[in-house]
């Protein structure tokens, strides 16, 4: 029987760099980490309520951590047998459920009662990739991809082993639609190319996002939008044909989607940037810094966050291996400052560090392995001018 209940296992201590407080959430001898960073994990009254993963116990399970108290509770009752996909589950925007993917079904929790469902069963030959959720709560949004493991030997999420060789074999992808009151199934999109990140709005239901998958500089192009309705797919943010933008995600406003992307290849320091567009093209905003994102994020363009490049195993103060953040100020956008130090290996998807801001911005959640295990992160945010800067003569 595995533990159902977790005391507190907080504490603080002073970044090394900045001086901000940084609070340590979870601390186990087991990778806890927090959803993937397109994906809202907070929920209950005034969000009271994480949602996370955690491998304590010998086995994948979601867990919700009281954010008032730091008590944590497991929510699901998966064993090493199991074949889970957690980090991808995704809270349904009007209600208490999360949807994700376990031993190749979509199953459906209910974050109170904790009864789980199967909602759709994997066809033979296929692989889901993640899902979401649409903003009436009524649709979940997902795609399959032609299963290509007899050809390909991959590993995506430790090393993104196969993950070129996917790209150029072309799978057939569709894009699904299941309806929760129904449980109708539609293909709402099929393509000979690899798609992935299915993202929908938080605030129009009609609006999903989603990418060609694969190396960005060897993809057709990357950021995709679609009207679920009309069924007509667009490509968002086309720049130059030397520039590759990727790791989008949507603004809490449904309607703005944000990127990072690089120049000619991500060895170049000079071309790096970040940024954001409208999900119909009419309005776009980009700078430029010399500095290496692995993800960046925000709630607006008021805060970007970013968490720099994989830490460094020796001895010596580094900057790639931090928490960065930009404020907007006037036209330009300022920064990058340094919140805290995040010291991630990045070694496999679980400690991938993943930044993401409350839905309040007030604070940043992050993943860190920096002392073996993963385990889960929160920093306000202070004043931006009261944070200290990258020394000009450094290269992150």
């Amino acid at each position: 029987m595995q533990q159902q209940k977790w005391p507190s296992e907080r504490k603080t201590y002073k970044d090394s760099l900045s001086g901000v407080t940084v609070e340590q959430l979870t601390n186990h001898f087991a990778h806890s980490y927090h959803t993937y960073f397109t994906n809202n994990g907070w929920f209950g009254e005034d969000n009271r309520f994480l949602l996370f993963c955690s491998d304590r116990g010998n086995s994948e399970n979601l867990y919700a951590l009281d954010l008032t108290s730091g008590e944590m509770e497991r929510l699901t009752d998966f064993t090493s047998y199991d074949d889970t996909s957690l980090q991808a589950a995704f809270i349904n925007p009007l209600g208490n459920e999360a949807y994700f993917i376990a031993n190749g079904t979509i199953q459906c929790l209910h974050l109170e009662t904790k009864e789980r469902s199967e909602l759709l069963n994997l066809q033979k030959g296929w692989n889901f990739s993640n899902v979401s959720c649409t903003a009436d709560g009524k649709r979940i949004v997902f795609a399959q991809v032609e299963d290509l493991s007899e050809q390909i030997a991959t590993n995506l999420g430790s090393g993104y082993a196969g993950f070129e060789e996917i790209e150029k074999a072309r799978p057939m992808s569709k894009i699904c639609m299941l309806d929760l009151e129904s449980g109708e199934l539609e293909i709402i999109l099929e393509r000979k190319r690899w798609i992935g990140h299915v993202n929908a709005s938080p605030t129009r239901p009609e609006l999903i996002s989603f990418c060609h998958e694969g190396p960005w500089d060897q993809v057709d192009h990357r950021i995709w939008v679609m009207d679920i309705h009309e069924r007509l797919p667009k490509k968002i943010r086309e720049g130059a044909d030397n520039e590759y933008a990727g790791h989008e995600y949507w603004y809490a406003d449904g309607e703005t989607i944000g990127y990072h992307g690089y120049t000619e290849s991500l060895d170049q320091a000079e071309g790096k940037l970040l940024g954001y567009t409208s999900y119909d093209n009419s309005f776009k905003e980009e700078f430029h810094f010399p500095y290496q994102n692995m993800h960046i994020h925000s709630n607006d363009a008021t805060f970007i966050i970013g968490d720099g490049q994989q830490a460094s195993a020796y001895h010596g103060e580094t900057y790639k291996d931090c928490i960065f953040i930009w404020k907007r100020i006037g036209e330009k956008m300022e920064g990058p400052r340094i919140l805290c130090k995040h010291r991630g290996s990045f070694h496999s998807q679980k400690v991938h560090v993943h930044p993401r801001f409350s839905p309040d911005s007030t604070y940043v959640l992050f993943t860190s392995d920096k002392d073996g295990y993963g385990n889960i992160y929160k920093v306000q945010v202070p004043e931006f001018d009261t944070l200290p800067g990258v020394p000009a003569s450094t290269t992150i």
